[in-house]
């Protein structure tokens, strides 16, 4: 029995809580870069669920992975072994710098472990963690608390203690904050969310000089950098910097919900049985999509690929804030996470374009109230990147 928009939308209210401002479309199937609505129309997915289906809607092989492995086995607990988290954490340790892998379910989860084992790790008294103003890291109590905007502390207070937040791309200020309870510096190379600012390269290598000097752990949360999103598996590979600890999620099970937090084994060492856990961590279908998902990144010119499809979507957006510099100020980005940043006229208009982009079949979203963000899949065309662009145009056209 099939429902419209109109009826979906109907029904989800009802049961709902209200915690997003859904947009009057329910999707119902999608392949590669386009999605499909209950009333048939069709969009150009420039959002990827958020930098999630980076392989795109339904790839086959991960959809085959899937399938598969529902077949034959779903859920077990951590108190066994498995062979798809197993290979999955060889896989992620032989393409990162880490020794070490936990698995939890999404972004906040892994950021989560990350702060307790940076916590436990550093040892008593120790547990202060710095992150920077328009940072994102999550929506439990602690990762809001490590997130760097106050909008989403708003109602929430009183925040859990040991967090404390640096202006953004000031190193003395960093410097000034560190005392003898801090344990950590967490960053986003990339802050996504923050409104798509990359940190500068000598920035972050000011970061580990840091921590190298305070003996203190970096964190850094690739969890929308992070899987081949900046053209290279992690943006940190691109910045000279090697972090003590990472997260990552998102695009690592191409749509099922998984997290992996990595460390060397020196730290990683802190983590005993019964510090932390997680119940339907590296569960083994998300697991086994993950190792599907990374094989088919680290694949010859995969990477490569991204990277000159990330060369051309930028030079089409440097293109229309030449068009249209009322409304627009520039380009920022790396790799496939790029953004327009808007004028102070075209923040006024920010929601409306996003708007008016959905009614013309194109999905995209308006970040940290600062630059229209585009995440297109990783395996987008350059045809599908000219249909963007010129939808785009039409609608700075309009406004």
């Amino acid at each position: 029995m099939s429902h419209s928009n109109q009826e979906l939308a109907a029904a989800s209210n009802e049961v709902f809580m209200g915690t997003y401002a859904r947009y009057p479309a329910a999707m119902v199937s999608g392949q590669g870069c386009c999605l499909t609505d209950a009333d048939g129309r069709q969009y150009l997915d420039f959002l990827s669920g958020i930098s999630v289906c980076s392989l795109g809607h339904c790839h086959p092989e991960v959809t085959r992975t899937i399938q598969e492995q529902a077949a034959r086995l779903v859920h077990v607990s951590n108190l066994y072994y498995t062979e798809p988290q197993t290979e999955l954490a060889q896989l992620l340790v032989a393409n990162s710098f880490a020794d070490k892998v936990f698995l939890a379910n999404s972004g906040a989860e892994v950021n989560e472990a990350a702060i307790k084992l940076a916590r436990i790790a550093a040892g008593p008294g120790r547990y202060q963690i710095i992150s920077l103003t328009g940072s994102f890291h999550g929506r439990t109590l602690a990762t809001v608390a490590a997130t760097g905007q106050p909008k989403f502390h708003q109602g929430f207070e009183p925040m859990p203690e040991g967090f404390i937040h640096a202006p953004f791309g000031d190193l003395s200020a960093i410097e000034a904050l560190i005392n003898e309870t801090t344990c950590a510096i967490l960053c986003e190379p990339v802050q996504g969310e923050g409104g798509v600012r990359p940190l500068p390269a000598d920035y972050l290598l000011g970061l580990r000089a840091l921590c190298d000097q305070h003996q203190l752990f970096l964190i850094m949360d690739e969890i929308q950098t992070g899987m081949g999103r900046t053209g290279t598996l992690f943006a940190h590979e691109q910045m000279g910097v090697t972090p003590d600890i990472m997260t990552l999620a998102k695009a690592l099970g191409s749509g099922l919900p998984i997290g992996a937090m990595l460390a060397t084994k020196e730290i990683a060492a802190a983590f005993t049985p019964g510090t932390h856990g997680s119940t339907f961590g590296g569960n083994p279908v998300a697991a086994a999509a993950a190792v599907t998902t990374l094989k088919i990144m680290l694949a010859d010119g995969f990477l490569p690929q991204v990277k000159i499809q990330a060369r051309y979507l930028e030079e089409r957006l440097q293109e229309l804030a030449g068009r249209f510099p009322r409304l627009l100020s520039g380009v920022r980005g790396l790799g496939l996470i790029q953004g327009l940043v808007l004028t102070e006229a075209g923040v006024a208009v920010g929601g409306a374009m996003v708007k008016r982009m959905f009614e013309k079949g194109c999905l995209i979203n308006f970040a940290g109230n600062a630059v229209l963000r585009f995440l297109p899949p990783l395996i987008v065309s350059q045809e599908e990147i000219d249909q963007f662009a010129d939808i785009m145009g039409q609608v700075l056209s309009e406004f």
